[in-house]
């Protein structure tokens, strides 16, 4: 597991270079040489390699970006002599609050400590401007193809998807054919793993569909790292997360039946799930029930939580667990993890599930090269954020 940064949107951006001692910069590691230089806003074309240290090697190039100068400057008097008693502080606070990954494969030590990085990722209102429309199109294709999947299928039948691709992957699900989503949305919620390339441009790795993680952990990210610079924080526009929740749970909520009086739950496959500090954590900001399988039944195609005072109706899903162990009766007949009869709660529109169970095709790489071409045909539009190559 990778370490994680934060994400700070500036508003009002500049392009000019502002100099910086570098004694003041001493602490701060060069990036390897071609790769994007994130502090000094270009390709590095130092010789030699990089560290992954904060407080390692001297600097030979004292240029970095407006918005890195403004954040150095809010270090207070100790300035980056400060960065190691803050990365101390870091790492009690994230002990201290048991922000833990779980690794399946230690038997003996099932939980390790969140890794986190003390810097954030400083990102300028163009390269949010450029993330942001990218991945807004891209959930919008997503829609538009699983939509035509498990509807008319017109780019199977006019050979711009493989049927292979689709309906030969594992994530299709048959069972989910001809079924319309609750809501009127297959998928309501999306990861996307990106990386900076040395052109500066924004590309994409992956994507996630099924259970995608990620909005627990940046929650408690942003909280820890703000409390280690807060004038920063305060003084640099940062754009706040709140409002984004707000309007999640909101969105969710009038995709259902019930509207704004929706009782919303977040399935979790349970305390060994190696995201499971984010269930937990996120459940409890959001207010929704931290649920398992075993919380839950289906009652004449009705989804249930069972509670000391009866039955309570449960109208919308925020899943954490892959779509073949939701259903026993129509996928895996062993799962545990699952509730019998969701599927057929779902295929009635009694209960909407985040994301609508088979998307897990759209999580193929393979697709990733097909994407530019279903982007003209179902939107008219050309692909505005790039994929790295694959076949």
């Amino acid at each position: 597991m990778q370490s994680q940064t934060q994400t700070i949107a500036i508003a009002n951006e500049r392009q000019e270079q502002t100099p910086v001692t570098r004694d003041s910069l001493r602490a701060v590691d060069l990036a390897p040489a071609g790769h994007w230089d994130e502090m000094r806003g270009g390709v590095s074309t130092l010789p030699g390699e990089g560290t992954n240290s904060i407080f390692g090697s001297v600097l030979q190039s004292t240029q970095v970006t407006p918005h890195w100068a403004e954040f150095l400057s809010h270090l207070g008097a100790a300035g980056l002599q400060s960065l190691p008693a803050r990365h101390e502080t870091m790492v009690k606070q994230v002990r201290d609050n048991g922000m833990t990954y779980n690794v399946y494969a230690n038997a003996d030590q099932p939980q390790r400590p969140w890794s986190l990085d003390l810097l954030p990722l400083i990102l300028s209102s163009q390269d949010w401007q450029q993330i942001q429309t990218g991945v807004v199109q891209r959930m919008r294709l997503l829609e538009g193809i699983m939509s035509d999947v498990y509807g008319m299928q017109h780019l199977l039948k006019q050979g711009a998807l493989p049927y292979a691709l689709v309906q030969g992957h594992p994530g299709y699900l048959h069972d989910m054919q001809g079924s319309s989503p609750v809501g009127g949305r297959h998928l309501n919620l999306a990861a996307f793993d990106l990386v900076k390339g040395s052109d500066g441009c924004w590309w994409l790795l992956s994507q996630r569909t099924q259970a995608p993680s990620g909005l627990g952990y940046l929650l408690e990210n942003r909280q820890i790292i703000s409390n280690q610079f807060s004038s920063a924080f305060e003084a640099m526009s940062v754009q706040g997360l709140a409002a984004s929740y707000r309007s999640f749970v909101n969105a969710l909520k009038l995709r259902t039946k019930a509207g704004m009086q929706a009782h919303i739950a977040l399935l979790t496959p349970g305390p060994y799930n190696e995201t499971y500090f984010e269930h937990a954590y996120l459940a409890r900001y959001l207010g929704l029930s931290l649920v398992q399988g075993n919380d839950l039944t289906v009652r004449d195609e009705k989804l249930y939580l069972k509670t000391l005072q009866g039955l309570q109706p449960v109208h919308g899903l925020l899943k954490r667990l892959d779509d073949d162990w939701l259903d026993p009766l129509e996928l895996r007949a062993e799962s545990t993890l699952g509730v019998p009869g969701l599927l057929q709660a779902v295929r009635s529109g009694n209960v909407l599930v985040a994301n609508t169970p088979g998307s897990g095709f759209l999580e193929s790489n393979a697709l990733l090269g097909f994407l530019p071409q279903l982007s003209r045909i179902l939107l008219q539009e050309e692909l505005l954020l790039p994929a790295i190559p694959s076949w």
